[in-house]
């Protein structure tokens, strides 16, 4: 990393953000248990199947259609251990509050993460809280850990062989467009709604499923991140096919406008599983059964004979799809 100070492009999920974590925090806190590539990691405690996963969230507004940085910060957490084949049971929170803001404003969040947690089954049982002082801070920070228990055999990019395919649970694009809005930036106003959801559901049914390989949940960077993060891991291409890649009208009609890549935008409520190709329709019909998955597609496959992600365009050309560098974004996290 030749970077002398810290950039926004360093948290923005892509290159940047990759060598930061591994040539700072990797090898400073190098040791057997740390997975600077998991969403949520095994840890032994006396014998017990238990995984444990940790998490921070800023956001702009604090308050955004379809969720706020309450509800987000539970299902992020949550999420992070489902795809990672864990039932999240218990949450920490730490709270950053920055003087000024409005306590109206606070208990709506924190009413919204406590429902949203009572939702999906899981307790918070630790926490703390720091005051900032005004004007160091975005209103409010969130710090969580989640623990859970593994429920099944654990999917992970280890499993994964040429030729498998590759599904995502839904339209891609939601909650980075629907944040945007919310900022009424660039003159634009919209109903987009984020895509902020548990996941537990479509990766507890996915794992009833021998043939999957591996889950993530396609968060900063979106999914075109999670496919770079299969190539580096696995040192084989990904070929996706745009034609199949869901994605809503008004979503599109905005990336449009503005020169925005839905590839690259955060998703907070969607899974990209890859998944042995012999099981892959049936997977594709198990989601779709899902309130959650009604829109899920077979996006493409994993591909030996190709040294980098490959987009094949809807008009018959293709086009590679490079790592994220730059943060070119809106930035909502």
């Amino acid at each position: 990393m030749q970077d002398t100070h810290i950039s926004l492009a360093h948290g923005n999920g892509g290159r940047y953000m990759r060598e930061l974590i591994d040539e700072i925090f990797a090898r400073h806190l190098a040791n057997p248990d740390l997975d600077v590539h998991a969403d949520a990691v095994p840890i032994d405690i006396n014998g017990g199947e238990v995984l444990f996963t940790t998490d921070g969230f800023t956001v702009q507004p604090l308050e955004f259609p379809g969720g706020n940085i309450g509800s987000l910060a539970v299902h992020g957490t949550t999420n992070d251990l489902a795809v990672a084949g864990a039932i999240p049971k218990y949450l920490s929170l730490n709270a950053f509050i920055e003087e000024g803001l409005e306590i109206a404003l606070l208990e709506r969040i924190i009413k919204s993460l406590a429902q949203t947690a009572a939702a999906i089954g899981v307790k918070v049982v630790a926490g703390d809280t720091k005051v900032l002082r005004r004007g160091e801070g975005g209103g409010l920070y969130l710090a969580t850990t989640g623990v859970g228990i593994r429920s099944g055999h654990l999917p992970g990019m280890g499993n994964i062989k040429n030729g498998d395919a590759i599904i995502v649970s839904g339209p891609v694009g939601d909650h980075g467009i629907a944040v945007m809005l919310a900022r009424e930036e660039f003159g634009l106003r919209g109903d987009i709604q984020s895509d902020a959801a548990s996941v537990l559901n479509l990766t507890q049914a996915a794992m009833q499923h021998e043939g999957l390989r591996f889950m993530r949940d396609p968060t900063r960077g979106g999914l075109a991140t999670v496919c770079s993060e299969l190539h580096r891991a696995t040192g084989m291409g990904v070929r996706l096919t745009q034609a199949s890649l869901p994605v809503r009208d008004p979503v599109q009609s905005v990336c449009d406008m503005l020169g925005y890549d839905p590839m690259y935008l955060a998703c907070e409520g969607r899974v990209v599983a890859v998944v042995k190709p012999s099981e892959a329709q049936h997977l594709l019909e198990t989601w779709r059964s899902l309130e959650e998955g009604q829109d899920a597609a077979i996006i493409g496959h994993v591909d030996s004979n190709i040294q980098h992600v490959l987009l094949e365009t809807e008009i018959g050309g293709e086009r590679i799809l490079e790592e994220l560098e730059d943060d070119p974004l809106p930035r909502i996290c």
